[in-house]
């Protein structure tokens, strides 16, 4: 029988542990005390059982539990439902990681496009691609169009929404989407670099279906969606819809004890990103260098036939240490570089094409 395996951290006392662990298996699957458990095919197909508990060097214990993946019914919100249901209710248990077996994997999906796909729609193969957002919120369609003008201008390979931008009077999404379009498309008449427009989908399910049709339909090579913004489920059903790939935002990924590494680098990948933002070291938020190499190494790495998803670092990340940032991922990672760019004013062709330079002259350096 195939088995979902989940890793936990513990918060409790060695005396707890074990206890505690084996009440979790309980809780995410049958919800009941062990001596209600009394038909052979609950034990078996249903109840969650304890591998191993062992003590975290950091504090606390690691527990990993064994779930029948029949208690997932190879449904995306089940899954999520048995990997940190109620448990994620309890401020003692945190999720670290998580492995799926190549059943559930194979239902899930994982990514349609993955790395070759979003390499293709930007037509970048052998370096790692840049990518930058239009932005601030607030802008009208007109400069926020000029602006993603200037980014292909100076040969940046993505050019996406800000996550803040939705349908909002001063940009209405399908203004938006058409006139960003058409500005891509006269730098590419012009200098013969075509840029690839990602918009930003957000909404309920209809208005996102409705969005993502639009975009499809005026020729976007590449959508944006924020997974936990919009429910996993929802962006499961996005990504098994869409034509193009679909790079996910992290936006309220951070609302849940679950690990970076577990949320970005497996998750997101297994309901279908293409490729995953994720705040790096080096950026406005405190992550370390080490933590950001295990979510792109989740993100990449071999899983049950599962297409490798494309990192894409990025969190306020400065232009001055894009190259360092280059070096960390290597080759198969999108460098994302968004307020820093704006930074001067007058500056932004200036200050984006030092971007597409130092990243271009790291990847040099990769070979």
């Amino acid at each position: 029988m195939e088995l979902l395996r989940v890793t936990y951290h513990l918060d409790v006392r060695a005396a707890e542990a074990e206890a505690r662990a084996e009440a979790v298996a309980r809780e995410q699957t049958v919800e009941v005390p062990r001596e209600a458990v009394r038909d052979a095919v609950v034990e078996r197909e249903a109840l969650g059982r304890v591998e191993r508990v062992e003590e975290d060097p950091e504090g606390g214990f690691r527990a990993t539990l064994a779930y029948p993946v029949g208690s997932t019914g190879l449904d995306p919100a089940q899954f999520l439902n048995v990997v940190f249901g109620n448990s994620s209710l309890h401020e003692d248990l945190r999720c670290l990681d998580v492995e799926p077996g190549p059943e559930l994997v194979a239902a899930l999906g994982g990514p349609r496009h993955g790395i070759a796909g979003l390499r293709k729609a930007a037509g970048v193969f052998e370096r790692p691609l840049t990518c930058t957002a239009v932005k601030p919120m607030g802008l009208g369609t007109d400069a926020l169009a000029e602006l993603a003008a200037t980014f292909a201008a100076a040969g940046i390979d993505v050019v996406k929404d800000d996550h803040g931008l939705a349908d909002q009077a001063w940009s209405p999404f399908r203004e938006r989407v058409r006139a960003c379009l058409a500005a891509l498309a006269r730098v590419a008449n012009e200098t013969g670099h075509a840029a690839v427009y990602a918009p930003n989908l957000i909404g309920t399910p209809e208005r996102v279906r409705d969005a993502l049709s639009f975009a499809e339909d005026e020729g976007a090579r590449a959508v944006l969606a924020s997974p936990m913004l919009l429910g996993l489920p929802a962006f499961f059903e996005l990504c098994r819809r869409a034509s193009v790939p679909v790079i996910a935002h992290p936006a309220f990924g951070g609302a849940l004890r679950i690990a970076p590494e577990a949320l970005f680098g497996r998750l997101f990948r297994l309901f279908g990103a293409d490729a995953v933002i994720f705040v790096s070291f080096g950026s406005r938020f405190r992550r370390s260098e080490a933590e950001c190499r295990r979510i792109a190494l989740r993100l990449r790495s071999p899983l049950a036939g599962c297409l490798p998803a494309l990192p894409v670092p990025a969190g306020g990340i400065e232009l001055e240490s894009a190259a360092d940032v280059v070096r960390c991922y290597g080759r198969d990672a999108m460098l994302l570089v968004g307020g820093s760019l704006q930074r001067e004013a007058g500056a932004v062709l200036e200050r984006s094409r030092r971007f597409v330079s130092a990243v271009h002259e790291a990847a040099a350096e990769l070979a």
